[in-house]
């Protein structure tokens, strides 16, 4: 069975959305990947179908509740079910690309996708839930978060992607943010392509690349330069 990701959401007429197109559109066509979307307004009470209420101890906004959204989780995911469990939020683990690649080496995966404040507490503990967020910011939803961690795995899956090894050179995946691409034409405005990538020495390109990549990691994510070579003493 390949990877099996199940949204539940408020929105479910986002999903596929962006996933249903290019790559990730065409891999699960193919059947690589399988999507499941719970709409959590299924369960909802009163005529209305009401999902939230007013937040304990008061304050701005609703709160998701907790039996609820434990219904709709437990009407799609067995108690048995070995796939992680995330909620998209805010205040969570930031998704990196290390993540990206233990997932796609996985089942798959749950995503529960909250609105408005939040959602209440308990049930982030009692279904086991673990906060994982795709930035410093705050989105009117998980929805698109979800899209986007989603993307980023289906992409590392088996077959998915055309060239072979044209994963591991990029952005994030050796530490380092990826090296300059040129194409041609070979004159652009005046402006030229290195001379080292028309030279035919394939070992000189690697180390210029390996060199560009370090650079530009320094100047712009200092952060990961500092992780990827730590000072020593």
């Amino acid at each position: 069975m390949g990877f099996t990701a199940t949204v539940l959401t408020l929105m479910p007429e986002m999903f596929p959305g962006t996933l249903g197109h290019s790559l990730a559109g065409e891999a699960l066509a193919k059947g690589a990947w399988s999507l499941q979307v719970k709409d959590i307004r299924d369960h909802g009470r009163g005529k209305h179908r009401a999902v939230d209420d007013t937040p304990a101890g008061g304050g701005p906004g609703m709160v998701i509740r907790a039996d609820v959204l434990a219904e709709a989780i437990d009407a799609v995911v067995p108690a048995d079910d070995q796939r992680p469990r995330f909620l998209l939020s805010p205040r969570g683990r930031v998704f990196d690309q290390a993540l990206a690649r233990e997932l796609a080496n996985g089942p798959g995966a749950v995503f529960v996708c909250g609105r408005f404040e939040g959602v209440d507490e308990r049930v982030i503990e009692a279904r086991g839930l673990t906060e994982l967020s795709i930035g410093d910011y705050v989105l009117s939803g998980g929805e698109v978060a979800a899209q986007v961690v989603l993307d980023a795995i289906i992409r590392l899956l088996p077959g998915v992607m055309g060239g072979e090894g044209s994963d591991i050179e990029e952005s994030h995946e050796d530490g380092l943010l990826e090296y300059p691409h040129y194409t041609r034409p070979r004159d652009f405005e005046g402006r030229g392509i290195p001379e080292v990538l028309t030279s035919g020495n394939h070992a000189s390109i690697a180390r210029w690349r390996r060199a560009e990549a370090e650079m530009l990691t320094k100047a712009r994510r200092p952060d990961l330069h500092a992780r990827k070579f730590p000072p020593k003493g």
